[in-house]
């Protein structure tokens, strides 16, 4: 059974090197992993991808040797581990403001005595029932992860508690959905930056790892310097747009 980059870099209490992806691109979880990537969050929330393209791209990160954490559009139980079984080295979940809600999802996620997932075996994830049932559950708990996204008020007041959830492995703050929400609440004491402090704070205090997307190399620079070790930096998106607006400009100096 495969072994988790993200979960080792973490355990040694280094950073990890992580990219986004949003589309069907088998080349693009090769190329990340052959240029030192340890993870790429896969993004469902956002993107329609087909459950059959979903199972392809997942056999290509085992191939590629690579931890896909994986961000689902669904919260129904079944759902969320059957990414798992499927080969996603780890889930990340939007918009958990609540350590009950935390807790429900350790619960969906991770095997007794953890949690109260199905007991299968069949999957990617345990080499189609090539390993006893106890090697694979102890593995699976091991060496997959949860990571719960920081996008509102409500979650940042409630962040130690989430960060103090057995089977919560790391906080990662969404920047846009909790700034959007910090604006259109004027009354809050929060700004960006004190719950930044104050989920950095909480995921010191009980273990954890945190983190967020990285928009340039400075920001990058500014995470790590808070001690951030989840930390996603370059897209399929943000490629493609870097291509276009490059390939714009040569297209332009030779005939505008």
């Amino acid at each position: 059974m495969r072994r988790s980059k993200t979960l080792a870099k973490l355990r040694a209490g280094k950073p990890i090197r992580m990219c986004v992806l949003g589309h069907c691109i088998p080349a693009f979880v090769k190329h990340a992993a052959q240029s030192g990537f340890a993870c790429i969050w896969f993004d469902l929330e956002h993107r329609m991808i087909s459950p059959r393209e979903v199972q392809v791209m997942l056999a290509n990160f085992h191939l590629a040797d690579i931890d896909c954490m994986l961000r689902p559009p669904t919260l129904e139980k079944t759902g969320l581990y059957r990414y798992l079984e499927e080969g996603a080295t780890g889930l990340m979940i939007p918009h958990v403001s609540t350590a009950d809600k935390a807790r429900r999802l350790v619960d969906a996620v991770k095997f007794p005595p953890l949690g109260d997932r199905g007991l299968d075996g069949a999957g990617l994830d345990g080499d189609y029932y090539l390993h006893e049932s106890e090697h694979y559950v102890q593995t699976a708990n091991d060496e997959t992860f949860l990571v719960v996204q920081i996008e509102t008020i409500e979650a940042v007041e409630n962040v130690d508690a989430i960060a103090s959830v057995e089977g919560v492995d790391g906080l990662f703050i969404g920047p846009a959905d909790l700034g959007m929400r910090i604006r259109h609440a004027p009354t809050t004491p929060w700004t960006l930056e004190t719950a930044f402090q104050e989920v950095a704070q909480a995921a010191a205090k009980h273990g954890k790892a945190w983190g967020a997307p990285a928009a340039t190399t400075a920001s990058v620079a500014d995470l790590f310097s808070q001690g951030a070790q989840l930390i996603a930096f370059g897209s399929d998106f943000g490629a493609m747009m870097a291509m276009f607006k490059e390939s714009s400009k040569t297209f332009n100096a030779v005939y505008p």
